[in-house]
């Protein structure tokens, strides 16, 4: 196996080719029968897609068209010690990306990787982007190394002392960050996820939710992880954080947002509720102190 392949090699979900479309309103219908198109008072947007070889930006405007789902389309970004196929990692880089976007029904963003992604770029440049997404899921650990928690053969040795670095890694990437989403929320390496639910404590949700709160940063609902959990959610939402949809999927499952619509039931989400990408001047870049 190739040690250099990216987390999207590894994200399997919806992601085959044959993928049938299903189209509009349908597209709630046949997810979630029991979840009517009336019952969203909101434009539907997967902010969590990523471009390939399968899903080009001409496959993805036609996916997006037909699902009646928006696209936000994000590259990741940072230094190079981050291994992906068209990494950014300067302003050059990042001017070029708009470009390509530029004109196109979608939403601008970029994943970023690292609490050190800012040191690549300009903070006139980054403000040129509809939105900053980020997650924890490359996480330093005590020897300063980079694990890739997403990787199938990742072992915890002891599962309490990395929940708490964990946690407090995921606090760092709110809070020292100018991000819009924390993406992948709670995700757990494969040989923990049995213990999901008991390791997530209430008090370790409520670090992350508050933090959340504090900083103005939208929750992730992830429809390929099925993450974060009702419970996680419906505490969130006690504490007034926002929410955005995402996919995560590499193929042509993109914008099937069937967890994000059973979710949105449970909660019974609004519009006010829901994530859209902040006015030019408003941006996490422009109205929080980084300095």
């Amino acid at each position: 196996m190739n040690p250099l392949l990216s987390r999207r090699d590894f994200l399997t979900g919806a992601a085959v080719t044959g993928v049938a479309l299903i189209t509009g309103p349908a597209l709630v219908a046949a997810e979630h029968p029991s979840l009517a198109a009336a019952d969203v008072d909101f434009p539907l947007v997967d902010y969590h897609v990523h471009l390939d070889q399968v899903v080009t930006l001409e496959k993805a405007l036609q996916i997006s068209k037909e699902r009646g789902v928006k696209f936000g389309i994000v590259e990741h970004a940072g230094t190079k010690e981050n291994k992906y196929a068209g990494l950014l990692s300067s302003d050059e880089d990042l001017e070029r990306y708009l470009a390509m976007l530029e004109g196109k029904p979608v939403y601008r963003g970029i994943q970023a990787e690292g609490l050190d992604w800012m040191t690549c770029f300009s903070k006139s440049a980054v403000a040129k982007l509809d939105y900053v997404l980020s997650d924890a899921l490359t996480f330093p650990e005590k020897d300063g190394k980079r694990v890739e928690l997403w990787r199938p053969w990742v072992q915890v040795e002891d599962k309490h002392d990395f929940m708490e670095r964990y946690v407090d890694f995921n606090v760092q990437v709110i809070a020292r960050e100018p991000i819009d989403i924390l993406a992948n929320p709670t995700f757990l390496p494969a040989c923990i996820q049995k213990e999901h639910d008991t390791l997530w404590t209430p008090e370790r949700m409520d670090k992350i939710i508050h933090v959340a709160a504090k900083y103005g940063v939208a929750i992730e609902i992830n429809s390929n992880y099925r993450l974060p959990t009702l419970a996680f959610l419906q505490r969130a939402k006690k504490a007034g954080v926002k929410f955005s949809f995402g996919s995560n999927i590499h193929g042509l499952g993109v914008g099937m947002l069937g967890y994000c619509l059973e979710m949105t039931k449970e909660l019974s989400l609004k519009r006010t509720e829901i994530f859209t990408p902040a006015a030019a001047g408003q941006k996490p870049i422009q109205r929080r102190d980084f300095s």
